[in-house]
């Protein structure tokens, strides 16, 4: 399925936001993730489904002042 990922056309084979991570190198990185504009905590990666054209936001914090 085509998905827009932080702006960039991606295509993906598993179902779920965390299949996607896994297949984006990003299985096990602390990331903030939201899918359509809507925050999905890590507990529930797993559990959402993803459908063609979702919009999905990737964020990493970062330290500084």
């Amino acid at each position: 399925m085509k998905l827009m990922v932080n702006g960039e056309v991606t295509e993906a084979k598993g179902p779920s936001l965390a299949d996607l991570l896994i297949e984006l190198g990003k299985g096990n990185d602390k990331l903030a993730t939201a899918v359509n504009e809507v925050f999905v905590p890590a507990s529930t990666r797993a559990a959402h489904m993803l459908s063609d054209g979702d919009r999905i936001e990737l964020v990493s914090p970062q330290q500084g002042g």
